[in-house]
């Protein structure tokens, strides 16, 4: 499925829809003030003042009245206006978000030109505009009327602070064709079936409970384990890959944020702080400024640089409760973290192995499919041209090195140096930003970070952020998702689960699976009911080897063992040496049993 962004023809059709919709709305629902209206991956929104609230039961109006300006083929034009003609058009249709957003264009630029977009023919009953700088199709007839879906109404704030007007947003979704629609909404459907929150309630995996506050996750035992071989994993990749693991305290002086530039810049997303001892305190809503006070806590030489550290460090940061989601937006996360010292000449070497640990780490969880983006210096920045210069260089010589194909995001750096993010594709294609690697010209200065270069002079390290999964939290729910909660033989909480037929191979279940269990594998017996029932449960559970017993395989010393899942099915019955050796062959190699 086509996202905007990969499609101008998609992205000017849902623009426009955004547009049309906006115009029934006003048509249906007399009073209405309009915000704002874009387009979005798979989709567009818009956002409205109303006199009443709308539900999901309006939507189906607003469609009729959008697939009849649709019909009409009414002409979508621009028109250049000066600003005097802009206000003076806003303040006669009484329009005051409009008039909120022209004078933030002004704000930002004053000589802006501003364009108005207009459905229909001025004068015409069926005539509506705003101010938009497009693009748009060039009649409503360009779009397919069997092709649009008003998808929910959901709250909103304007500009999204939750001080302002509350409004209320209409999602909608359109196509080039009634069967690319169809396929978005299968799409869907298989989405909604993967859903992390209701598999991670299923299958025992997390809970997210009011009592300790929205967005701080409890790991049940089961979601614990699979975290815990996640982490493991990435901690020996790491360790083999010449990084040393910190760990940082989860609370600092304000004095260290100040000086790190987080109470200037990042306030409004950390929690309220502390008093201890007359002196005030924050939890870290990062990493970053701890690892610079490990390195400063010696002196370097350019001899033992590059100096890697990594740390599974968990942060907070404050999110408004409107935007929590599940394990994707939290207040409480463990970020992947580690961060890179090294000198100007090392930053290729260092990103290639960066690039190569993504790659590789990635493919252990089965995501081969990557995207890359290159963002370069923005107009404000700290840092001389020729720093700059150097490291994104330096950036895009290790993609090419990768051999890896990338597009460039002119002007997307942070300020304080470039950078480079990866999306992962999942099971469905789905696309989820997780790796990034940013170079860092700003807390190097501001800490007065040094190392002694080969003539003894104190020079300045190049510092790079740079994390695989993002965040433990999230990344266990792209997993969650990716696997349908039916996680490999090597991630899954329970390997396998000895199904006894009757109280007379109990023991030979019990016994087996403590013989298994001593061999480091993940083994649980099941009983008290019909092996018929045992067998379902153990499906609903998602466990990828199921072990019957009965007296033929205690006596055989066997199990006969099926798999789970659409590719699995009955392996007849096998040794319990050999189901041993295979689970532990295929833990090893991260492979199928």
């Amino acid at each position: 499925l086509l996202t905007s962004s990969k499609s101008p023809d998609l992205l000017r059709i849902r623009h426009s829809c955004a547009h049309i919709m906006a115009m029934a709305v006003q048509k249906l629902h007399p009073g209405t003030q309009v915000t704002i209206g874009p387009w979005i991956e798979r989709g567009f929104y818009y956002d409205f003042d109303t006199k009443e609230p709308l539900s999901n039961k309006d939507l189906k109006a607003i469609k009729k009245e959008m697939q009849r300006l649709i019909k009409r083929k009414l002409p979508m034009s621009e028109e250049e206006v000066t600003v005097e003609e802009a206000r003076r058009r806003i303040e006669e249709i009484k329009e005051p978000y409009k008039m909120e957003i022209l004078e933030g264009i002004l704000a930002r630029d004053p000589a802006s030109t501003i364009t108005i977009w207009h459905i229909g023919e001025e004068g015409q009953k069926d005539h509506w505009w705003d101010l938009c700088a497009g693009p748009h199709v060039p009649t409503t007839g360009h779009i397919a009327p069997d092709a649009i879906d008003l998808e929910t109404v959901a709250g909103a704030y304007w500009r999204g602070d939750e001080h302002k007007a509350q409004l209320q947003r209409i999602y909608g979704t359109a196509w080039e064709s009634a069967d690319q629609l169809q396929a978005y909404k299968t799409f869907k459907e298989e989405a909604a079936r993967r859903d992390h929150r209701r598999i991670g309630q299923d299958l025992d995996l997390f809970s997210l409970n009011d009592s300790a506050g929205a967005g701080l996750v409890f790991w049940h035992p089961k979601g614990a384990l699979v975290r815990h071989l996640i982490e493991s994993h990435w901690k020996q990749k790491h360790m083999e890959a010449g990084y040393q693991l910190i760990y940082t305290p989860h609370v600092a002086s304000a004095t260290l944020w100040q000086r790190s530039g987080h109470l200037d810049f990042y306030r409004e997303n950390m929690f309220d702080q502390m008093q201890m001892e007359e002196e005030e305190w924050l939890v870290k809503p990062m990493n970053c400024p701890l690892h610079v006070n490990i390195y400063k806590s010696t002196q370097h030489s350019y001899r033992n640089l590059p100096l890697r550290y990594a740390e599974l460090g968990t942060v907070y940061r404050y999110e408004r409760s409107g935007t929590l989601h599940g394990l994707f937006r939290v207040r409480g996360f463990t970020q992947d973290d580690a961060h890179i010292f090294c000198l100007p000449d090392q930053i290729t070497k260092e990103i290639i192995g960066v690039l190569d640990m993504v790659e590789q780490m990635m493919g252990s969880f089965g995501f081969t499919r990557l995207e890359v983006d290159l963002s370069t210096r923005p107009e404000k920045s700290v840092g001389s041209d020729d720093i700059w210069a150097s490291a994104e260089a330096a950036l895009e010589d290790a993609l090419v090195a990768k051999q890896w194909q990338y597009s460039v995001d002119e002007g997307g750096g942070a300020f304080y140096g470039p950078k480079i993010d990866i999306k992962i594709e999942d099971a469905i294609g789905r696309r989820w930003q997780c790796s990034t690697i940013q170079l860092d010209f700003n807390l190097p200065e501001r800490f007065g970070m040094t190392y002694m270069d080969a003539d003894q002079q104190h020079r300045q390290p190049i510092m790079i952020h740079r994390a695989i999964f993002g965040s433990i939290e999230r990344f266990f729910g792209i997993l969650v998702e990716n696997y349908a909660g039916a996680f490999p033989v090597w991630l899954a909480p329970v390997q396998a689960q000895i199904l006894p037929v009757s109280p007379a191979v109990a023991d030979y279940a019990e016994e087996t699976a403590a013989a298994m269990r001593a061999k480091g594998l993940r083994v649980e017996v099941a009983g008290g009911e019909r092996i018929a029932k045992l067998i379902r449960n153990a499906e609903k559970a998602k466990v990828p080897l199921m072990c019957v017993v009965g007296t033929k395989e205690a006596e055989a010393a066997s199990l006969s063992v099926r798999t789970y899942g659409p590719q699995g099915g009955e392996l007849g019955m096998l040794p319990i040496t050999e189901v041993v050796e295979r689970l532990q062959a295929a833990t090893a190699s991260q492979s199928s049993f």
